[in-house]
């Protein structure tokens, strides 16, 4: 036999609570939404002035934006100018005779220590046939034999100090 029906049928319970709640939701965003348009400013002055004050900002703010871009485009440009002439930016404008001279005795230096570091790779007989020809080239044929030895027992340069020692200035 079935069973008798003793007080209230819980699943119809629960569906009435849920069905309560959702109108009373519906009901309180309803109020909400009519409170909110009571507040609401409709007024069309204010609407166009809110609105070019949007655009306003809108618009210092892309100024901003590309003064940012044009400024570090100009700065790479400027780091690639840089990176091509380094001693254009240093050279000052005006060169005095001693720094036009210490800048030579640098090159010179330089160049003389390349080709010692050639000679000494060449060997010694490169040099003593260049200081052949350099003694014959000065119309002093007398001298070359002399200037060979000095050359190759020091093993100096001859454009430094055998020059000096042996060719008056």
């Amino acid at each position: 036999m079935p069973k008798k029906f003793q007080g209230e049928n819980t699943k119809a319970a629960a569906a009435r609570a849920r069905k309560a709640e959702a109108k009373a939701e519906a009901e309180c965003r309803k109020k909400q939404e009519q409170e909110d348009a009571f507040w609401r400013d409709d007024d069309k002055h204010v609407m166009k002035k809110e609105q070019r004050k949007d655009q306003k900002e809108k618009k210092r703010l892309e100024v901003m934006e590309r003064k940012k871009e044009n400024q570090r485009l100009l700065e790479e440009e400027d780091s690639k100018i840089k990176g091509r002439q380094p001693t254009a930016a240093k050279a000052p404008s005006k060169v005095t005779r001693a720094q036009i001279e210490e800048t030579l005795r640098k090159e010179q230096e330089k160049s003389n220590e390349e080709t010692k570091g050639t000679e000494e790779t060449l060997g010694w007989h490169l040099g003593v046939q260049r200081c052949h020809q350099s003694f014959i080239k000065e119309g002093l044929p007398g001298l070359a034999k002399f200037s060979c030895e000095i050359y190759v027992n020091s093993s100096m340069d001859l454009g430094s100090e055998a020059e000096r020692i042996l060719l008056p200035k």
